[in-house]
C-alpha cells in the first residue's frame, strides 16, 4: 500500500494562530478515515490544511508524493465542503454544477469535450443520480445535493476524495444513501478522509478513525480500537465523578 499523505509535527491554522499542531499522520492509499473530534477541535482546518485551505505553518507534510507547497495537480484531490443546500439563486441543472469540477483543468472558455460529457455522466452513475441529470439541483432534496457535491468532486478523477461532514443535515434515509455511495467508492479502492460527527453514519465504511481533541490527536486507530478508547474515556470519567 502506498503513502498518499505523511505528515510529521505538521501544524496548520489561520493568520498565523495555530489551530491544530504537531500532527503525526500517515495515510495509504485505499483508506479511509473519518476525522472526529468536538466542535472547533481543528478536524476541519487539518483537512483544509491538505487542501491550502488553511495556513501549513510548520512541520513536514507530503501529498501524494509532493511536499505540500510543490502540489501543483490540485485536481488530484476531491473536495466535497460542508454545505447543506446548493441553491443560491442562482438556477442550474445537475450536469451544470457537476460539470463545474471540471474547470480546474481547463481554461473555462473551451467547450466541454466528449470526454468531458462522458466523466460527467460517469460520476452521476456513482452517486446514483444519472437519472437526474436534467433536474434543477433547487428540486432535489438535501441528500441528492449532497451527492451532487460529491459527483462534482469525483468527475476529475482525483486520487484523494476529502469530505466535510457529508451526512450532516439530511434524514437517516439519505444518510443511508450517502453511506452506500462512500462504501462503494471505498471498495473501489478511493482514498477519503471524511471530517464528521455522525460516525454511527458511516459505520461499515471507514476503517480507520482519528480524533482531533484541543488541536491534538488523541487517537488513531480502527473502529474496535476507537471503541475501547471511548469506553475507557467514559470509565474514567466515572470514576472522576464519584471521587
Amino acid at each position: 500500500m502506498s503513502t498518499v499523505l505523511a505528515l510529521h509535527r505538521a501544524t496548520f491554522g489561520y493568520d498565523g494562530r495555530p489551530v491544530v499542531s504537531d500532527v503525526d499522520l500517515t495515510v495509504g492509499s485505499g483508506e479511509v478515515l473519518a476525522f472526529l473530534g468536538p466542535n472547533g477541535a481543528g478536524k476541519s482546518t487539518l483537512v483544509k490544511g491538505l487542501l491550502g485551505l488553511a495556513d501549513h505553518l510548520s512541520g513536514e507534510v507530503t501529498v501524494l508524493g509532493s511536499p505540500l507547497d510543490r502540489l501543483r495537480e490540485r485536481t488530484r484531490i476531491g473536495y466535497v465542503p460542508q454545505r447543506h443546500t446548493l441553491t443560491g439563486g442562482v438556477r442550474a441543472t445537475v450536469t451544470e454544477v457537476v460539470s463545474t469540477g471540471l474547470l480546474a483543468g481547463r481554461p473555462w472558455w473551451r467547450p466541454a469535450t466528449r470526454a468531458d460529457r462522458i466523466a460527467v455522466q460517469e460520476a452521476l452513475e456513482t452517486v446514483g443520480l444519472a437519472d437526474r441529470a436534467r433536474f434543477e439541483v433547487e428540486t432535489l432534496s438535501g441528500g441528492q445535493q449532497r451527492r451532487v457535491l460529491i459527483a462534482r468532486a469525483l468527475v476529475a478523477g482525483p486520487e484523494v476524495l476529502v469530505m466535510d461532514e457529508p451526512t450532516a443535515g439530511v434524514d437517516v434515509a439519505s444518510q443511508a444513501v450517502l453511506a452506500g455511495v462512500l462504501q462503494r467508492l471505498g471498495e473501489a479502492g478511493t482514498t477519503m478522509l471524511v471530517v464528521t460527527h455522525e460516525l454511527s453514519a458511516l459505520r461499515g465504511v471507514v476503517d480507520r478513525i482519528v480524533e482531533v481533541d484541543a488541536g491534538r490527536l488523541t487517537f488513531d486507530g480502527d473502529p474496535s480500537g476507537y471503541a475501547e478508547h471511548q469506553s475507557g474515556l467514559a470509565r474514567t470519567a466515572g470514576r472522576g465523578w464519584v471521587a
